[in-house]
């Protein structure tokens, strides 16, 4: 199997995960592919030559080593590092989908084809399920075939064609032994992250659906009788909004009493200004009338 091959067809993942992924892909290379590569197979090589029974039966240590290991260790690991990593190709693949359908339509349709909205997070997710739904599934295959993953050095087989019970040794049961615990730890912590990252993303995809909604509430619900505007710190009352403010001067009487008849009135105002002019009219901006009496070709140049 080409494992460098396997190993660039997954480093694209890397640059769509979280930081939960970026580790669980670095566990499963470092500490998974790595470890098989490098020692794992050297260490079972070909196990059923090192299996060895104190008979000379033809067929009994055959039949033997295929009761005691109906899937070796080496074969089983290969299938279960296959199957976990390919829920992880799901994203590569929706992610080439994105850019594909952006190439035809020869326009932008996405902010960020790698960013994880959408069908896009959906397919994250389910990846996330599947591979941990895998990695629970090969343990218990594991545990059931070999006993709590534990390997003895003796093993004594009854199967036909032995004529008897004969004593059966495994060989180098130890080395196995610590290389099958290590493994099964490394998938243990490899479903701990994926779990991990599972509550990650949800519990984020909830915190922005709640911030999204408490947007939403300040944009339509009142806050003390007023709606405040986001992009200002200004509120306007309801009742403002409802009805329109009335001007109410404050007067007294425009005559005097001591008013006689003959004479011209005389107006003593008493309003009192509500608000103040911005500005003063000086001399030079007050208006005036034209002189009628004067001739229009004088008033024409003027003008001009």
């Amino acid at each position: 199997m080409d494992w460098k091959t396997f190993q660039a067809l997954l480093s694209g993942v890397n640059k769509y995960s979280t930081a939960f992924g970026r580790i669980w892909l670095s566990v499963v290379f470092v500490f998974r592919v790595m470890v098989y590569v490098v020692a794992a197979e050297r260490v079972w090589g070909d196990e059923q030559k090192d299996f060895d029974c104190n008979t000379k039966q033809p067929g009994c240590a055959n039949v033997c080593y295929d009761f005691y290991f109906p899937i070796s260790h080496i074969r089983l690991w290969a299938l279960q590092l296959i199957f976990v990593t390919c829920p992880s190709l799901m994203v590569v693949m929706h992610v080439k989908y994105r850019d594909e359908r952006e190439r035809k339509a020869k326009t932008k349709l996405y902010d960020n084809t790698g960013k994880k909205h959408g069908g896009l997070w959906w397919t994250y997710l389910i990846s996330l399920f599947a591979k941990t739904g895998i990695e629970i599934t090969f343990l218990y295959i594991l545990h059931h075939i070999y006993d709590s993953f534990y390997l003895p050095r003796l093993v004594k087989c009854d199967v036909q064609p032995c004529p008897n019970v004969v004593d059966c040794y495994i060989g180098r049961p130890t080395e196995k032994r610590v290389f099958t615990y290590f493994m099964v730890g490394a998938s243990a912590l490899c479903i701990v992250l994926s779990v991990c990252e599972i509550i990650y993303l949800i519990a984020k995809r909830i915190s922005r659906c709640a911030n999204k909604y408490k947007r939403h509430n300040k944009r339509s619900t009142p806050i003390n009788g007023r709606y405040r505007d986001e992009d200002s710190n200004c509120t306007i009352p309801l009742h403002e909004l409802e009805s329109k403010p009335e001007y109410k001067p404050e007067t007294k009487e425009d005559f005097r009493s001591d008013y006689k008849p003959g004479s011209k009135p005389q107006f003593k105002s008493e309003v009192k200004p509500t608000f103040k002019p911005a500005y003063r009219l000086s001399v030079d901006m007050r208006a005036s009338a034209p002189n009628l009496s004067a001739p229009m070709y004088k008033i024409q140049s003027g003008i001009i």
